[in-house]
């Protein structure tokens, strides 16, 4: 398999790195998964990521696209998240950036947001208590705009929501 071009050297560098010390090698086809997880512009789940993949005539295996994002999680290049369905959600990495998250319940839209004075009331909160944080995932779970006018099925949404509370 070619070795793609990768359009952000720094990634490879690093995710190259991270293998080395692992003793893996950056495959023709981890660097094109490389690629297409930061060609994503939003969240995505490994058979979007599998299929968005063989559309483009890859033919990577839906056990290497697992694999890889196991590694790139571990890397640090990919953040792995749950919304409360059944399927492990990712984004790639572009920054230091802190954001937390909107999910409709009803379609799955997932809103990104950032509120500096929500930030800031956890880190009251959190000297408050002399509690030093690590790390922190908020997460509103609720309808969109759009479901909102649209007629839902209670049971469902009723079951969405007890599945998040096991």
């Amino acid at each position: 398999m070619r070795k793609p071009k990768i359009e952000r050297p720094e990634e490879q560098q690093r995710f190259e790195t991270f293998l080395r010390s692992r003793q893996l090698k950056l495959t023709g086809e981890r660097l094109e998964l490389v690629e297409e997880v930061f060609g994503q512009p939003h969240h995505f789940d490994a058979d979007q990521l599998h299929m968005a993949l063989k559309q483009k005539g890859k033919a990577i295996s839906r056990a290497t696209v697992y694999r890889t994002l196991d590694l790139l999680v571990q890397c640090g290049l990919v953040r792995k998240s749950s919304f409360g369905d059944q399927f492990a959600h990712y984004e790639a990495v572009r920054s230091n950036e802190h954001h937390d998250h909107l999910i409709c319940l009803n379609c799955d839209a997932i809103i990104e947001f950032f509120r500096p004075d929500l930030e800031a009331l956890q880190e009251q909160i959190c000297r408050e208590f002399s509690f030093k944080p690590m790390h922190h995932s908020h997460q509103i779970f609720g309808l969109c705009k759009a479901c909102q006018g649209q007629a839902t099925d209670d049971s469902a949404l009723a079951h969405r929501l007890s599945q998040l509370n096991t």
